[in-house]
C-alpha cells in the first residue's frame, strides 16, 4: 500500500499571507492539533480577563493551567479498555457523562501540580469551561477567534459521520468524530499550519499570553523511533528539541487511519512552521517527515 504524505511549509514572515509550500484543498482530521486550538482560545479568554489562570475552575482543586498542561492529576480515557473496543468495532459514540464516568473511575493520578500525565478528560473539561463562560459552542469560539482572524476557509468542527465524509482517506468512513470528545477539528494541511504560525507571529494572542503558553514542563529525552531528543509540554503545546533542528513547538496527533505532526521550528535560519499529514497510525512518521521539510526548505 503507498503512503500518502502531505506537507505544507510557511515562511516567518509579517503576516500569514507569505505561503512557502501549498498542497491543494484535501481534507485532514488534525485529531489532537484540536488542543492547541482548544488551549488558544481558552488563553485569548484568559487575555481578555474572562477566566482566571491560575484560580480552581468552580468545583476543582485545579486550575485552567494544570488542565491545559496535563497535570491536573487527571486520567485519561484511551485507557479504557471498553473504549479501545467500541471505537475498533465501529460503535455508536458514548455519551459524554457516560464517558468521563468510566475515566474517572480508575481515580486520580496524582495531586495537581505533583506530576504529568496526557489526559483527554482534561481537554474535555477545558472545552466546557470556555463553552459555559463564552456562552458560545467551541464551533463559534473557533470561528470568531481563530478562523475569522486568518481568513481561514476550510477548519471545521467534525460532529458526525458526514463531515468525515470529506477527510481524505476512505478509511475515515468507519470511524465517527465523536469518539473524540474534546472534538476533533478537520481543515486542510496549509490551515492547519496558518494557525500555529500566526500563533507565534502574535496574531491570535498578545506577546505575554504567548509566552505564558510557552512555559515548559520538561518530561525528559529521546523517545524510540520518534525524533524527539528533550520533549517537554507547554499549554496545549508539546515543546522540545528534534537534533539538528533544535528547539520545535506545535502539536502530533493520531487516529485510527492517519497521523500528523504541526510544528513551528524558531531555531532555524529560516524559521518555519510545517504541518505534515500521512496515513497510518505512527505519528514519528509524521513527525520525521516535519523535521525533514523544516532542514530541507
Amino acid at each position: 500500500m503507498t503512503t500518502d504524505r502531505y506537507i505544507f511549509t510557511h515562511r516567518v514572515a509579517a503576516s500569514t499571507s507569505d505561503i512557502g509550500q501549498a498542497v491543494g484543498a484535501e481534507i485532514f482530521p488534525y485529531w489532537s492539533f484540536t488542543k492547541t486550538v482548544i488551549a488558544i482560545c481558552a488563553l485569548r479568554m484568559v487575555q481578555d480577563g474572562q477566566i482566571d489562570l491560575d484560580r480552581h475552575l468552580p468545583g476543582y482543586d485545579f486550575s485552567l493551567r494544570q488542565v491545559l498542561g496535563h497535570t491536573s492529576g487527571l486520567p485519561d480515557y484511551f485507557s479504557l479498555p471498553a473504549y479501545r473496543r467500541a471505537v475498533a468495532e465501529d460503535d455508536k459514540p458514548w455519551p459524554a457523562t457516560h464517558l468521563r464516568d468510566a475515566a474517572m473511575a480508575q481515580g486520580r493520578l496524582f495531586a495537581p501540580g505533583k506530576g504529568w500525565s496526557y489526559s483527554n478528560v482534561g481537554y474535555m473539561l477545558a472545552r466546557d469551561v470556555i463553552e459555559d463562560v463564552a456562552q458560545q459552542s467551541f464551533s463559534s469560539l473557533v470561528k470568531q477567534m481563530v478562523c475569522d482572524p486568518l481568513g481561514l476557509s476550510s477548519v471545521k468542527l467534525a460532529v458526525a459521520r458526514r463531515d468525515f465524509e470529506r477527510v481524505h482517506w476512505a478509511a475515515s468512513g468507519g470511524y465517527h468524530p465523536g469518539w473524540v470528545y474534546h472534538g476533533c477539528l478537520i481543515g486542510t494541511a496549509a490551515d492547519a499550519a496558518r494557525i500555529l504560525h500566526a500563533l507565534f507571529m502574535g496574531e491570535l494572542l498578545n506577546a505575554p499570553m504567548l509566552a505564558e503558553m510557552q512555559i515548559t514542563h520538561p518530561l525528559g529525552g529521546a523517545i524510540e523511533g520518534r525524533p524527539w531528543t528533550e520533549c517537554g509540554y507547554a499549554l496545549g503545546l508539546m515543546s522540545g528539541r528534534c537534533g539538528e533542528a533544535g528547539r520545535v513547538i506545535g502539536h502530533s496527533g493520531g487516529g485510527p487511519f492517519s497521523v500528523n505532526a504541526v510544528y513551528h521550528f524558531p531555531d532555524l535560519p529560516r524559521p518555519i512552521t510545517v504541518a505534515s499529514f500521512t496515513d497510518g497510525r505512527n505519528e514519528g512518521v509524521a513527525e520525521f517527515a516535519a523535521i525533514d521539510a523544516a532542514l530541507r526548505y
